[in-house]
């Protein structure tokens, strides 16, 4: 597998939006960051942050606290990049859950980076492997699991992951669970990189598709996504909140100096 060329560096650039640290990466900054993870070994854990997530966090003192500890944060939402525009502070781009997934998929087939897909309804994980390996031949999805099992069972999931030896475990329980759940285990996985990616395995099997891309420009998406799944409305209801304590709060974000 290749190694990551970015040039040494102890810290990630990082603004706080009310609080909760986020890194200001590009897509390709962060999956360099996310391969070298990978080759330094020690278990990390990424977030993709959205507006939502931030909006949780504020009342969520354990998400939050997850959230800031984390060895990457990436900005997966238009909201956090208006936000920081909003401040005069440059964000390169929107990095969601969903593309880093892709982009890692792709560094799987031509390096073997060994990924496993825990989350999603039952048959959902099952669906997107087949797909990407028909698109991707050589990609090594070394094991997958649904997101619907009870605390019970959790013990026999992670000596699973831990015998499927991946390299990143692509995790979509949802917000604030699949976090909350990297958290817990991401210790005694053995896995080098643990991510939380939302929706992702919904997307790559192709049950869902994404919004066209002028929408996901436009900073839409929320809405595509909440008329094809109304479940989502709770979530879609933070985006005011989130909006209004930006426009009203002068410190909203702020760049973080010291980390």
């Amino acid at each position: 597998m290749e190694t990551a060329t970015l040039p040494v560096q102890e810290k990630i650039p990082a603004v706080s939006v009310f609080g909760v640290r986020v890194h200001a990466v590009s897509m390709d900054e962060a999956v360099r960051y996310i391969l070298r993870f990978v080759q330094e070994g020690a278990p990390r854990q990424v977030v993709t942050a959205d507006s939502s997530m931030v909006m949780m966090a504020q009342s969520d003192e354990h998400l939050r606290e997850i959230i800031n500890r984390a060895d990457l944060v990436t900005p997966d939402s238009i909201g956090i990049l208006w936000a920081c525009r909003r401040h005069g502070i440059a964000m390169p781009e929107r990095v969601s859950g969903v593309d880093i997934v892709s982009r890692l998929v792709q560094v799987s087939a031509q390096t073997g980076l060994r990924l496993y897909f825990l989350g999603a309804q039952p048959g959902v994980a099952e669906q997107a492997v087949k797909r990407l390996q028909a698109i991707y031949p050589g990609v090594q999805i070394v094991g997958c699991h649904h997101g619907y099992f009870p605390p019970e069972a959790e013990a026999g999931i992670v000596q699973q992951i831990r015998e499927a030896r991946p390299d990143v475990l692509c995790v979509a329980l949802g917000i604030p669970k699949q976090e909350k759940w990297i958290d817990r285990y991401r210790h005694v996985l053995g896995v080098p990189v643990s991510i939380g990616v939302g929706g992702t395995f919904d997307v790559l099997s192709g049950r869902v598709r994404r919004a066209p891309l002028w929408m996901q420009r436009m900073g839409i998406e929320w809405l595509w996504r909440v008329t094809h799944n109304p479940r989502k409305i709770s979530k879609v209801m933070l985006l005011p909140r989130f909006a209004w304590k930006v426009l009203t709060n002068h410190h909203a974000v702020e760049v973080v100096r010291d980390e």
